[in-house]
């Protein structure tokens, strides 16, 4: 695993917006593409954007029984993005969370889940969240249920000095010093999820911390910078995974956000984690 994570990681971190480094950003989505399209039917999202067409990718894999319950399961969510801010490699934001979502799409599609999975490569999330939100919408005018949106929100960087780990305001108190964990972060629908899946992360040996928010984390509005949050708006159960991005990395969105500054051990057992958590769930 920790070697086709590093491959992939290895195609994926380039200068990828979709504006200003569009060879880049085309080079992933056709990636992406190929490589959940050996495990089933690619679908394509389109959604338009000033007068732009943009594309996330979505791969639907069955349960683990069918005995023609497939319609009535709710599924499981998963989702990445796959764009980056410009100037930026964007290893760490987000190639490492496009790479988990793709080793997800190969353990899954080998032993099913419990639930049906869909795998979402999201555009547009640094311009907004566009390309969740345009998705979050449709499944809502159109009343679809989801058992759980997970929203893979950069994953591989990892410090264990003191102090490296920094928090809004007033969460110092409750959690480590020590940027070395996987934090999950929820809305308060999520609390046994939040539980069930640190556990099985920490059993791989992965430190993981939980974060339940009310009121769609409003109060706190550094757990809404991801995917997830057109999810809450619309009142779907969903938790971000992250290694909280810029109150860890120093890299985020800059051009040092190179694959040289992530721990690749690290994002193998955050991967490793997630396949049990959610193979259980």
């Amino acid at each position: 695993m920790k070697e086709r994570l590093q491959s992939h990681l290895n195609q994926l971190v380039r200068d990828r917006d979709p504006y200003l480094a569009t060879a880049g950003h085309f080079y992933v989505q056709q990636y992406i593409r190929l490589e959940l399209e050996q495990w089933g039917e690619v679908e394509t999202h389109q959604f338009q954007i000033r007068g732009n067409t943009h594309q996330n990718l979505i791969l639907n894999l069955p349960p683990l029984s069918t005995r023609g319950k497939e319609g009535r399961l709710a599924p499981i969510l998963i989702g990445a993005h796959y764009d980056a801010v410009p100037g930026s490699p964007g290893a760490d934001d987000n190639a490492t969370g496009v790479a988990v979502l793709l080793e997800l799409a190969k353990a899954f599609a080998a032993e099913p889940a419990r639930y049906p999975v869909r795998l979402l490569a999201f555009d547009m999330e640094e311009y907004g969240l566009l390309g969740s939100r345009e998705y979050a919408t449709e499944l809502q005018q159109q009343r679809q249920p989801l058992r759980l949106m997970l929203s893979l929100e950069m994953l591989g960087y990892c410090d264990s000095t003191p102090g490296s780990q920094h928090y809004p305001v007033g969460l110092k108190y409750f959690y480590p010093n020590r940027g070395d964990f996987i934090a999950l972060i929820g809305n308060l629908p999520t609390i046994p999820d939040l539980m069930h899946l640190s556990r099985h992360i920490r059993k791989t040996g992965t430190p993981s911390e939980w974060l339940p928010v009310p009121n769609r984390g409003l109060i706190v509005p550094q757990t809404r910078f991801s995917d997830h949050s057109p999810f809450w708006d619309r009142g779907y159960r969903a938790i971000m995974v992250t290694d909280t991005a810029f109150l860890r990395n120093p890299h985020y969105h800059q051009g040092s956000d190179r694959i040289d500054t992530l721990d690749i051990d690290f994002l193998t057992g955050v991967c490793r984690g997630l396949i049990q958590g959610i193979r259980h769930l």
